[in-house]
């Protein structure tokens, strides 16, 4: 063999291996992580499904109350405000024959209000009967951090079967407001215990409030259900998720609450976006002043007759009764306005103003 003929062997032998060597590398790290890749699409995909799965419904009881959101009383210790709530779930009917499975605190949608004075001391002692674990945020409010529900950051979750004991006083976060609307919470996997109803509204009352004749909070939730089976999934903004009925206090139009006042009433409103979607809320008949934002007043109230309200925003609203009539206040999203396709239904609800003005 010539001297040229070894040096090109050795040439092509050179390259060859310089070839070989990186792509047996590749293949090694690819294998590696397609198998990282493929587990963790796995884990994935398996906790989206745990999400997205519907709420059990064998052994699940029938509410016994018709109306959630009503004032829960406490009792009084030394001085501290003490109430009791139970995460627990119920079948709550949002329309007649239609029930959804919903994750609840003490059997309602929504939860009962707390109403608490400024600065009082608030004792929470929970208690978690659902089959999953959870725990409860005070959304707005100034508490130790201890006491915020965020599990794995600032408590544990509490498991089924076990209780755990929030305290607090009653400060809205930033400790520059004097009171106003809240709620609470699970923060445990939240898209979907939040989306199965887990939510209620708590009121801190200012140590002067402005005086209505006529008050009333209204918490905003969605609901996929499946009205053929009664599964309940939470509604989320993807494919196959999307809600199909939506509730004002836990229940659907026609059924939602009449509000009755007269001419000349003052009226407020606290409007509360407890589930996932966003709500452009229209009142018919007159304007309204929007009074105060996420617990804090607004120096200057602003004339409107829509107010967007996102999911965790609450909206004080308020407004003159002038008009004698049958008012609407409504989702200006008209899929909102329907029930599982039939309209009118969902978000709305009626202000029925009456020509006679109250005695002052």
């Amino acid at each position: 063999m010539s001297a040229r003929s070894t040096f090109w062997l050795a040439a092509v032998a050179l390259l060859l291996a310089a070839v070989a060597v990186p792509l047996a590398l590749v293949g090694a790290i690819g294998s590696d992580d397609g198998t990282d890749a493929d587990a963790g699409m796995a884990m994935s995909a398996g906790s989206m499904g745990d999400h997205m799965a519907a709420a059990p419904m064998d052994g699940v009881p029938e509410a016994t109350a018709r109306r959630g959101g009503q004032v829960l009383r406490p009792r009084i210790e030394k001085g501290v405000r003490v109430y009791r709530l139970v995460a627990r779930p119920v079948r709550w009917e949002i329309l007649p024959d239609v029930a959804v499975t919903a994750l609840t605190y003490n059997g309602t949608v929504p939860g009962p209000e707390l109403r608490v004075p400024y600065g009082a001391r608030v004792r929470v002692e929970f208690e978690n009967a659902l089959d999953e674990p959870t725990t409860v945020h005070w959304h707005g409010l100034a508490v130790p951090n201890a006491m915020d529900g965020v599990p794995g950051i600032t408590q544990e979750p509490v498991q089924p079967g076990e209780r755990f004991t929030y305290e607090f006083r009653a400060i809205p976060a930033g400790r520059d407001s004097t009171g106003g609307t809240f709620f609470y919470h699970s923060h445990f996997e939240e898209d979907r215990q939040v989306g199965l109803g887990l939510s209620g509204p708590l009121i801190i009352e200012p140590p002067a409030p402005r005086r209505y004749d006529v008050e009333r909070t209204v918490m905003i939730n969605e609901w996929n259900l499946d009205a053929a089976t009664g599964e309940t999934r939470p509604p989320m903004q993807m494919e196959g998720m999307f809600p199909n009925f939506f509730t004002l206090n836990g229940k659907s139009f026609p059924e939602t609450e009449v509000i009755r006042v007269r001419r000349g009433d003052r009226v407020l409103l606290r409007v509360v976006g407890a589930g996932q979607f966003a709500h452009p809320m229209h009142l018919h008949g007159t304007d309204f002043r929007v009074v105060a934002k996420d617990g804090h007043p607004v120096e200057r109230p602003q004339a409107m007759d829509v107010v967007n309200v996102s999911p965790g925003e609450r909206v004080d609203l308020a407004f003159t009764a002038t008009e004698p009539g049958k008012w609407v206040f409504h989702c200006h999203i008209g899929h909102h306005l329907t029930n599982d396709g039939d309209d009118p239904g969902g978000l709305i609800l009626v202000v029925d103003v009456s020509e006679k003005e109250r005695t002052r």
